[in-house]
């Protein structure tokens, strides 16, 4: 790009604005590490200061991130999740375009952990634990904890690594999922946590909690996911129906 010397608009903003679109072209992909401040002077003819003036605002516009002594890297696109819709979690990131994966960390029956014997029928006192960690290009960005009905034991290990959540319980003859009720909560991560996550202890990490039903009305499942909250945004969409009172 030729930078337009006598334009209104200033040389450090020209040079921003290439870059994102750059970035948006994914040019730097997959490192996402941006040229040094030399070598952008050089490539524009202007001083380090003019970069880094147009460095600057893309940070501040959250477009890039600098890191300490690794140099200026595009900042991932963020993906959502829609708490509207019934749809499983990695099929939600597939959805998106995004590179994601799954690995099966364990999969048991045992009995239904304290936290949700409340959920599920109080005849309901063991469940299959099914533990995934999701990733999205290659970086871990969520633990999902998964409690099924024991009918779901003939669900094999080589579904539970492959199949999203909801394609993998409709499976089974008669299942079928109509509602989830859904919380989002805010927790520090645990050690165990923060381990499977990549993240530091007590770093700052959304939680999900959802639990399905089927058309009979039980509860099938109930999951709680441990979420990394950098990339990613939990959405709804809900309507007002005006009514006038006369």
């Amino acid at each position: 790009m030729t930078l337009v010397r006598d334009d209104v608009t200033s040389l450090y903003e020209q040079i921003a604005t290439t870059l994102e679109q750059e970035i948006g072209q994914g040019v730097y992909a997959p490192s996402g590490k941006l040229p040094s401040e030399a070598e952008l002077s050089e490539r524009f003819g202007v001083s380090r200061v003019t970069v880094r003036l147009a460095v600057g605002k893309l940070v501040d516009a959250r477009v890039v991130e600098r890191k300490q002594g690794k140099g200026t890297f595009a900042k991932p696109s963020r993906l959502q999740h829609r708490l509207d819709v019934l749809r499983g979690f990695y099929d939600s990131l597939a959805a998106q375009g995004a590179r994601a994966s799954m690995q099966l960390l364990s999969m048991e029956m045992c009995a239904v952990p304290p936290g949700l014997r409340e959920v599920f029928p109080a005849e309901v006192t063991r469940c299959v634990y099914v533990e995934r960690l999701h990733r999205v290009d290659d970086v871990p960005v969520a633990l999902a904890q998964t409690c099924m009905l024991p009918e779901a034991s003939v669900i094999s290990r080589e579904e539970a690594q492959t199949l999203p959540s909801y394609e993998m319980l409709e499976k089974l003859d008669g299942w079928h999922i109509v509602d989830a009720d859904m919380s989002i909560t805010a927790v520090a991560a645990s050690r165990e946590i923060a381990k499977y996550l990549d993240v530091a202890t007590h770093a700052p990490l959304l939680v999900l909690r959802r639990t399905s039903r089927l058309a009979d009305g039980r509860v099938c499942e109930s999951t709680v996911f441990h979420i990394r909250p950098e990339r990613f945004d939990l959405v709804t969409r809900s309507g007002l129906e005006a009514r006038v009172v006369g």
